[in-house]
């Protein structure tokens, strides 16, 4: 019996001598979450900075605790 001819040899064969769907498909997730990162981040920095307090009780005095 020759085992190198059979039909699930030749199927194992060619599927691990190349990426899998799988890794495929997580590899463009990947790179789908590397863009939409980006994209939040620039869309982050290009908001202004808000005013710091000048007036009031909120955000003009610090606490500190030792």
């Amino acid at each position: 019996m020759n085992i190198v001819n059979t039909p699930a040899v030749q199927v194992a064969a060619a599927t691990s001598q190349g990426p899998s769907q799988d890794a495929l498909n997580i590899l463009v997730l990947k790179k789908a979450l590397d863009i939409q990162a980006s994209s939040a981040a620039s869309l982050i920095q290009a908001l202004p900075q808000p005013p710091l307090a000048t007036q009031g009780t909120l955000g003009t005095q610090v606490n500190q605790f030792a």
